[in-house]
């Protein structure tokens, strides 16, 4: 249900995997940055941002598979391009 309403506002599986790798990136400046922000803390902190925000690509992957699942199956599964090919 979830995963058609967002395929019914516009949400791609190319969207969900392009925010999983962004998350990764993210997750290494959130890392670094909070080693740089506050140099006298331990590296503790550090490592507790930068795996709250890696919790994020599992995630985005997950729903990219069930996005591409759903197009799969409803027909409207693109070449990348844009271009819509009937299934």
């Amino acid at each position: 249900m979830i995963v058609k309403k967002m395929h019914d506002i516009g949400v791609k599986s190319e969207h969900a995997y392009l925010a999983a790798f962004a998350s990764i990136g993210l997750t290494v400046a959130a890392w670094a940055a909070s080693l740089k922000v506050e140099p006298g803390v331990n590296v503790d902190r550090a490592d507790r941002w930068g795996l709250f925000v890696g919790e994020w690509a599992p995630t985005f992957f997950g729903l990219g598979l069930a996005l591409s699942h759903y197009e799969q199956q409803d027909g409207t599964l693109t070449d990348g391009g844009g271009h819509v090919h009937e299934v």
